[in-house]
């Protein structure tokens, strides 16, 4: 079975599902509410397993009382968690998400891994790629060195731009953008992908350049969706058994786009996981 290893952020998610996002000011009711583990890494992890991989979380959760309804939510979902700071006694990081029902629009308020620092330890053993979001730079800037001594493709998920990327970047073999990213170093990495929400995913690859085009889709909650999307990349990575070139793009894409659109289709933090089965490879 692949396994992907994913080193980053893991946040403890009040998702509420509202007609409509409240203004400045305004209180709502809201439909419904979840509780789950989130985060660019978080949830990358938990596509992978969805999808029939082996996920490997490293992050920082700790052993506040929060912390361990994240670690339970990821345990459920088959993702081996690799806590580097498991006696912090301090809450971990906690995201209020709001979803529209018409269109599943979100926003996210969030605190992230912020002053939080993190002991470079990660465990690569028998890993088929590491996929990084660039959370806990410590962290991440040590995996990716170790994954870069032992031959193991890095996938980077590029949201935002983080100070640690001037050094991480070095050590990416694909550095997959959300279409708000602006680099502030040239991106010269073997691969470059960008997606842009419903409309083609663009890519290049040395001199090569496409379009993935990504499948129509009613809608129903976008939160998580590009999260998904670099889960089920690194996975068909994973699978691909080396770092991919320009002829093995477009299929990775192809796959990670049929991933993202089953999230969107379906409302819910954890709703999802099951219609992934249907991607199993």
């Amino acid at each position: 079975m692949s396994l992907v290893v994913a080193v980053g952020l893991c946040t403890v998610d009040l998702v509420q599902r509202v007609a409509e996002l409240p203004a400045p000011g305004q209180k709502v009711q809201s439909e419904s509410v979840e509780v789950a583990a989130g985060g660019p890494a978080a949830n990358a992890a938990v596509a992978v397993a969805a999808l029939g991989g082996r996920a490997r979380l490293s992050t920082v959760l700790g052993a506040h009382p929060l912390a361990r309804l994240a670690a339970e939510d990821l345990s459920a979902c088959g993702v081996e968690l690799a806590d580097v700071l498991p006696d912090r006694t301090a809450p971990p990081a906690v995201s209020a998400v709001s979803v529209r029902t018409g269109d599943g629009e979100r926003t996210v308020v969030s605190h992230n891994a912020a002053g939080v620092s993190a002991p470079p330890a990660t465990d690569l053993s028998g890993a088929d790629v590491l996929l990084l979001d660039g959370h806990h730079p410590e962290l991440a800037l040590a995996a990716a060195r170790a994954a870069r001594a032992r031959g193991i493709p890095v996938v980077l998920d590029a949201g935002s731009w983080k100070p640690v990327l001037t050094e991480l970047l070095s050590y990416v073999d694909v550095c997959a953008c959300s279409s708000a990213f602006e680099p502030r170093v040239p991106l010269d990495n073997p691969v470059v992908i960008r997606t842009h929400g419903p409309d083609p995913v663009s890519w290049q690859a040395g001199g090569t350049r496409g379009e993935v085009p990504v499948p129509p889709v009613e809608a129903r909650d976008t939160a998580g969706a590009g999260d998904v999307w670099h889960g089920a990349f690194a996975l068909a990575v994973a699978r691909l058994g080396r770092a991919p070139g320009a002829a093995d793009v477009p299929a990775l894409v192809e796959y990670a786009n049929r991933a993202a659109a089953v999230r969107i289709r379906h409302e819910g933090a954890r709703a999802w996981v099951r219609p992934m089965l249907g991607l199993m490879l």
